[in-house]
């Protein structure tokens, strides 16, 4: 692996909204040259979660943003959130927040809530990339669970800047935050006719996914992963990716 610089140039593959600012400035405290090439776009699909469940679980703060526009006022349900950043968007838009689990993953939820959904409805509001792990690992623990897509997640147009500076050997890390990014990056590599380039580039860098689903699509498309954060956000994927870059070969 080549030397890292001081200031490492990182791509980042979030949503041009709110989160990818929140990101950029992120890195750029954390010393980094930022690369922002989002890799996701949302499209609506105006669907409202139901409202006649036990159990709501929202996974994240696009999908709250879109409930809410909907309409959604849940009654009795028991609300769920992934992660703590889909919990503090629940609250900001006065819903209460019943349960967040210890680990901020699909599976991390089927854990917590195993042993007490038998029997139980679950409305599980979503993307159309949502894991199936989650509705696979509900039934199996015994509950009636209905998805509602909330939103699309597509590859923007005119994205693939880092896939042009991956391929030209300038990038020193990367951040992907979903089993989609990688998809729609390597994507964007192949129809620029660039993808061997593209990962024999990030082999000289430091790649970091959120979870093990992320790592598990990036290692079966070919991209060797290095790391995978102690938590599943962004705040400790971007730091623990720029430690391991700036520790070169001791990675």
């Amino acid at each position: 692996m080549t030397e890292t610089p001081d200031t490492p140039t990182v791509a980042v593959f979030r949503p041009d909204d709110e989160r990818l600012t929140e990101a950029l400035d992120l890195l750029e405290e954390l010393g980094a040259d930022p690369v922002p090439d989002p890799m996701l776009a949302v499209e609506p699909t105006d669907s409202t979660p139901r409202t006649d469940a036990d159990y709501a679980v929202l996974t994240s703060k696009t999908g709250v943003e879109l409930a809410t526009e909907a309409g959604w006022e849940p009654t009795d349900e028991t609300v769920c959130a992934i992660g703590p950043a889909t919990a503090d968007v629940l609250r900001d838009h006065g819903y209460t927040v019943d349960i967040v689990p210890e680990e901020f993953t699909s599976s991390g939820l089927v854990e917590t809530l195993a042993d007490e959904v038998d029997g139980a409805r679950v409305e599980v509001a979503r993307s159309d990339h949502g894991s199936p792990v989650l509705l696979e690992g509900l039934s199996e623990a015994g509950a009636y669970v209905h998805e509602t897509i909330l939103y699309r997640l597509v590859r923007p147009e005119g994205s693939g800047e880092s896939v042009d500076r991956a391929a030209a050997g300038e990038l020193d890390a990367a951040c992907f935050t979903s089993s989609l990014t990688v998809e729609h990056f390597l994507e964007a590599a192949a129809e620029r006719g660039v993808r061997g380039d593209t990962l024999e580039g990030l082999a000289d860098a430091t790649v970091g996914v959120i979870g093990d689903p992320t790592a598990d699509t990036a290692a079966s498309l070919g991209l060797d992963v290095d790391v995978v954060p102690s938590e599943a956000t962004f705040d400790a994927l971007a730091r623990e990716t720029l430690e391991a870059a700036r520790g070169g070969s001791e990675r």
